[in-house]
């Protein structure tokens, strides 16, 4: 997982340079007037889901992970609670890993130890296959929040 701010790139000399370009382009392109939708990038290899969804408390998410793909979630508008794990992933309860590269763990925490950062408009997070997270948590009442979701095909990093 990384985490860090669009407006502050310079302060992540590390941030492999395939990344760094992919929130550069979301930056240069998207903002929050921007329709909901699809966006191509690179074809299936890199794409971005502009979304508009409203948060919910953090026990009533359910942990999700990816095998494939990598996610940069970037918030365009808005503020959620992003949950996450260090350990791995238990048995999934949705595992659509196969066609939708997606596996969801059930609501709740389940062990999971849980941590939980605040991501505000500028802000991002980048997980890693394999890595559990849990969106769109709500950080006192639920709100609406804006996202730009670069989904990027990981076998395709250099």
């Amino acid at each position: 997982m990384i985490t860090g701010n669009v407006h502050h790139l310079t302060l992540m000399p590390y941030l492999p340079a395939a990344l760094k370009a992919a929130i550069q382009h979301v930056m240069a392109n998207f903002n929050a007037d921007t329709p909901l939708g699809k966006y191509d990038i690179d074809g299936d290899r890199q794409f971005v889901l502009i979304s508009n969804d409203t948060t919910s408390p953090r026990l009533e998410r359910r942990a999700e992970y990816h095998a494939r793909y990598l996610d940069i979630q970037i918030v365009l508008a808005g503020q959620e609670g992003m949950s996450f794990s260090n350990l791995p992933a238990g048995t999934p309860e949705t595992d659509w890993l196969a066609d939708k590269d997606i596996a969801f763990l059930p609501a709740g925490d389940e062990g999971l130890q849980e941590k939980t950062m605040v991501l505000n408009a500028g802000d991002f997070v980048v997980f890693y296959p394999g890595e559990v997270h849990k969106p769109l948590c709500s950080v006192g009442e639920n709100a609406p929040v804006k996202k730009a979701v670069v989904k990027m095909l990981v076998s395709s990093l250099p």
